[in-house]
């Protein structure tokens, strides 16, 4: 599909931006890349670094900016943010990280009034609420990361079980970037085939339900298993950015389970989650609504009235 603009504006030049605007290099999705971060002289040497490799990638062009740089942008990317520390929940970071969108989300909707804003510092659903209220942007034009890579590590894992190619696994994690997200088991296919279907027919005989929790308590705690070892995450989300801003460049129509407002969602009201999407090049095209059992739907709302617990504590 052609790509009818491609300025991508980063905003925030720490692990994650600056991992995510390497991919973003090689990729080929964009013709243009401004990085915008606090500490400039940082900004700018990331951009002299990813250029020395400009020979071997698809032609862009890559430099720092202030906040000006947001102008003419397609997709601004929000990396910015205090970063998790061992032993902290997202939920954690919000105040600390809502005062800092308190000053960055209008300097960056002053400029860049036509972007689709990706949010994806933490708390991600709480920040992508925030960014809502704080730019004036409709809600179909603000989209969080979402459950996007927590659903990629839940595919991948379960790759590992079955032994099979994760590409053919189709299984979401919905619900907050964090504590409270589910599996949504009741969907969960390989190549079409609901798990008990599946499983029936395989030899090796395991009891998929057992599997498929002790596979979701992995997948949610994998960040903080990360963070314990290397001091943060960010590959894996940058690639989950690669594939959500390709969905808005290439006007995709793609179903990915973003962050993303809310509205009479099995009674869910005013809050942003994870859910399957529709996304391309306006951002969120619609909701779909999953036909979740029971007990995933009561997580479900345990999930949004958590989130909207921290937003009433946040002071804006």
């Amino acid at each position: 599909m052609p790509v009818s603009r491609s300025k991508v504006a980063i905003i925030g030049t720490g692990n994650v931006g600056s991992t995510f605007a390497f991919a973003l290099m090689i990729s080929g999705l964009a013709r243009e890349i401004v990085l915008i971060g606090r500490d400039k002289k940082r900004a700018e040497g990331e951009c002299m670094d990813l250029n020395h490799g400009a020979s071997f990638v698809p032609p862009v062009t890559i430099y720092a900016a202030g906040y000006e740089g947001c102008a003419g942008a397609d997709v601004v990317v929000i990396t910015a943010g205090a970063r998790q520390q061992p032993g902290e929940s997202r939920l954690d970071l919000a105040q600390r990280n809502a005062d800092i969108f308190k000053d960055i989300i209008p300097r960056i909707a002053e400029h860049a009034e036509n972007a689709i804003l990706l949010v994806v510092s933490n708390p991600m659903d709480v920040l992508t609420y925030l960014t809502i209220k704080l730019s004036g942007f409709s809600p179909q034009s603000v989209i969080g990361s979402g459950t996007v890579l927590d659903s990629s590590r839940f595919r991948f894992l379960i790759s590992q079980q079955c032994q099979v190619d994760p590409r053919n696994v189709h299984a979401y994690i919905i619900g907050e970037h964090g504590d409270t997200e589910l599996p949504v088991l009741s969907h969960a296919n390989i190549g079409g085939m609901l798990f008990p279907q599946y499983c029936a027919r395989c030899n090796r005989r395991c009891d998929y339900k057992e599997e498929f929790g002790r596979i979701f308590e992995e997948v949610k705690n994998a960040a903080y298993q990360v963070i314990e070892a290397k001091g943060a995450t960010y590959y894996g989300i940058s690639v989950a950015l690669i594939r959500i801003v390709a969905a808005i460049l290439r006007d995709e129509n793609s179903v990915l389970p973003i962050s993303t407002l809310l509205h009479d969602y099995y009674g869910i009201e005013d809050v942003c989650l994870g859910i399957p999407a529709v996304v391309n090049r306006s951002g969120v095209e619609r909701v779909l609504l999953l036909e979740l059992s029971p007990t995933e739907q009561e997580l479900l709302r345990h999930s949004a009235r958590t989130l909207k617990e921290v937003i009433r504590g946040i002071n804006l």
